[in-house]
């Protein structure tokens, strides 16, 4: 249930500025509207002292010096290319390792919630002229090779290798086919759960390629009807609708199997690497030398991690390193690996907070890197020069993020030592970095700082996007206490004109699922702070099982969805409704996703204080979501069906007596309409009354057209009618 980047590490989306005056519903919601203005895709090239931007007006990729902020010269310009093929834009590009290619991309077009087809071409700095990938259809996930000679991408679920020396695109696997055999990029369930889009790996001196094949033969099918919107551009187009059909893992189903194999260039030989038996294979990297596979392997509980150093030629695989859990196993913390050349860095929560450790490639332990009663959130690297690693982390209290550096002698410091939410983009040598920054009630800034974190150059202030918000809400942080007398992390908006001698209705709004983190002191314009403006106080909790404290604090919750998120949900409502300036009879609650599980849990609990609920796109029985996030919290349903049992939402429904709007996307392929449909028909079975509200042809994030405006219009319309 997470959402990545598209295009890499470093992307920042841009927003617009507008007039001045009083803000409008589009201004707090719509997504074109109410981003601070970003700054340019940067990459950091291999010098450590310049990086590539794209330009102002997306014609070209020009480059810019760290120390000075200026522009030092052109990379790629679309109105330079010489020769017979021309492009017109590009959506995203990267760059060979030895600076000499530029593999560029256009005409995107989305498959799931990161993954995209596209068409890819190659621009040769030297030469100016640019190359197609392939004029044999869309192509998706197309790697590089290091010295920018051969793109390998997929195309109908097989593998490509294209030549741009010899004019050949030529297919290394032959047996992909639509929902059974995947070769190179990845099935629905490892995007959406594991991140992952595209495992094609090349080796270090380009003679071989590794890559994941995925065997969805056994994983069942799962279609809906996909409704055109008036969003589409043909939207009267469809009088019979199309079936949308995928594989999709529910939980407790059989799952996608995934091997790992390498293709050798050069005698045209694939080789399946000699694994033991694993449910899934969550990330494969070469290490830093580029010679022998790194493997990770998981089991089907996600409580089992190890790591193998294979040798690609001879197939065998050694055991480096093995992670277990009583609970589950954060992606966040395995999936924070770098491998360099004599060793490697990866987090472990082993402590009970995510730290960092290296390790050579024999398995040994070198150092443990960080330590401390705080977790850290992302990995920079390591400088050759001076020894330092560079980190993210929440050393300044869960709800702030800051940049920080270890030493070698292993002192720990904060770069920039301020609460809030910052992070960093590094120069190839460290010595560089662009800083992200915002809090509750600062829009996002862009600065350059040097290794220590100095600032050396201001590049995005958003001065006018923070006076066009000045008037809007603003979030207060406090701790709240649960039911066992735990603190809480909270935050409290309240309206702009708030008097404190009013009453007014309290709206709590969540997210709580397992490792998530809603309570965040970081700048967020969202519909919440739209309702807050409209008299609304709101509020919220992040209770137990939230992610970014304690191991102990997020594992209470295992195989027991639900159940520990409701109470703390509860205790925090009670809590808000005893402030003098809150209608106690006037308490409501909205969420999405598992924020909208979470509202018809606690609407339907016992002695809950809701007297309204609005749930968005809610998961309703976990027996309806797939296997890869389900089980990691829950287990099986034949594991544990006494805990899916009382998970279900649809179990309580008999308890509601407040009035509910449930709201879903009809081409939702993450939480599907199903699960709206399944709930609203026990509660018609039951006889009562809610609203509803079907948003056709839109899927989970509702972020095309004007979805996201119309679900906070009605939103509105439901509490002004049943809350105010």
């Amino acid at each position: 249930m997470n959402i990545g980047k598209l295009l890499g590490v470093s992307l920042v989306l841009s927003g617009g500025y507008f007039s001045a005056g009083a803000l409008t519903i589009e201004d707090y919601v719509a997504p074109s509207q109410n981003a601070p203005k970003g700054i340019k895709d940067m990459r950091p090239l291999a010098d450590g002292l310049t990086y590539a931007a794209i330009s102002d007006d997306a014609k070209s990729i020009d480059i810019y010096d760290y120390k000075t902020g200026k522009k030092t010269g052109t990379l790629f310009s679309i109105d330079g290319v010489k020769g017979d093929v021309k492009i017109d834009s590009f959506d995203g590009y990267t760059i060979s390792d030895n600076g000499k290619k530029v593999l560029l991309w256009n005409d995107v077009n989305k498959i799931y919630r990161r993954s995209y087809t596209a068409q890819y071409y190659v621009y040769d700095v030297m030469r100016s002229t640019l190359k197609r990938v392939s004029v044999n259809g869309a192509q998706r996930g197309a790697v590089m090779s290091h010295d920018g000679r051969m793109v390998a991408y997929a195309r109908g679920n097989n593998i490509f290798i294209s030549n741009l020396d010899y004019d050949t695109d030529k297919a290394i696997t032959t047996d992909g086919e639509i929902n059974k055999i995947i070769n190179g990029v990845s099935d629905w369930s490892y995007e959406e759960e594991f991140g992952v889009t595209n495992t094609i790996r090349w080796n270090g001196d380009d003679t071989s390629l590794a890559y994941l094949k995925f065997d969805e033969s056994e994983v069942p099918t799962y279609s809906f009807d996909n409704y055109k919107s008036f969003c589409d551009s043909d939207p009267l187009s469809d009088p019979y609708p199309s079936s949308y059909t995928y594989k999709y893992p529910l939980a407790g189903y059989p799952n996608v199997k995934v091997s790992v194999h390498v293709y050798n260039i050069d005698n045209r030989t694939t080789k399946k690497m000699d694994l033991p038996a694993s449910d899934y294979i969550p990330s494969i990297e070469y290490d830093g030398a580029g010679t022998n596979l790194m493997v990770m392997l998981l089991n089907r509980d996600q409580n089992h991690l190890q790591l193998f150093r294979v040798n690609p030629g001879s197939t065998v695989a050694h055991p480096i390193l093995e992670e277990r859990s009583q609970a589950w196993l954060s992606p966040s913390a395995y999936q924070m690996v770098t491998y360099g050349k004599t060793s490697f860095v990866i987090g472990s929560e082993r402590s009970g907070y995510c730290h960092l450790y290296e390790y050579d490639y024999n398995g040994s332990q070198l150092k443990q890197i960080t330590k401390g009663d705080w977790n850290v959130t992302a990995y920079y690297g390591k400088s050759s020069k001076t020894g330092t690693y560079f980190f993210q982390s929440t050393i300044k209290g869960a709800i702030n993020r800051n940049v920080c550096s270890v030493d070698a002698k292993g002192l720990t410091s904060v770069l920039n030592d301020k609460e809030g939410f910052e992070s960093a983009s590094f120069s190839t040598t460290m010595d560089y970095y662009v800083r992200t920054y915002s809090n509750a009630v600062t829009p996002t800034v862009y600065t350059i700082c040097n290794s220590k974190g100095i600032k050396v150059k201001d590049i995005e202030d958003n001065a006018a996007y923070a006076s066009k918000y000045a008037s809007a809400p603003r979030k207060e942080f406090l701790k709240v206490k649960n039911g066992n007398g735990q603190e809480m992390n909270a935050y409290i908006i309240k309206p702009a004109n708030f008097d404190p001698s009013q009453k007014y209705p309290l709206l709590m709004t969540q997210y709580n699922g397992p490792d998530s983190q809603e309570v965040a002191n970081r700048w967020r314009m969202e519909g919440v702070y739209y309702l807050a403006s409209q008299g609304y106080v709101v509020a919220a909790v992040d209770g137990r099982g939230t992610g970014y404290r304690d191991r102990e604090w997020a594992n209470c919750v295992y195989k027991h969805l639900g159940e520990y998120e409701t109470a703390d949900q509860i205790a925090g409502a009670k809590y808000f409704a005893t402030l003098p300036y809150i209608d106690s009879s006037k308490v409501g609650c909205f969420g999405w996703s598992y924020g909208g599980y979470m509202t018809l849990m606690e609407i339907s609990a016992n002695g809950n204080p809701f007297k309204v609920g609005v749930s968005m796109a809610p998961v309703t029985d976990w027996r309806y979501y797939d296997s890869i996030y389900t089980e990691r919290y829950m287990s099986t349903p034949q594991q544990n069906e006494q805990g899916y049992n009382k998970a279900s939402a649809l179990n309580y429904t008999a308890g509601m007596k407040s009035r509910l709007l449930i709201m879903s996307g009809t081409s939702d392929d993450n939480v599907h309409f199903y699960n709206t449909l399944k709930y609203t028909s026990k509660l018609n079975y039951e006889g009562k009354v809610f609203d509803m509200m079907a948003l056709t042809g839109f899927e989970h994030s509702l972020g095309m057209c004007n979805a996201r405006v119309m679900l906070f219009r009605k939103i509105e319309d439901f509490l002004n009618n049943y809350l105010k």
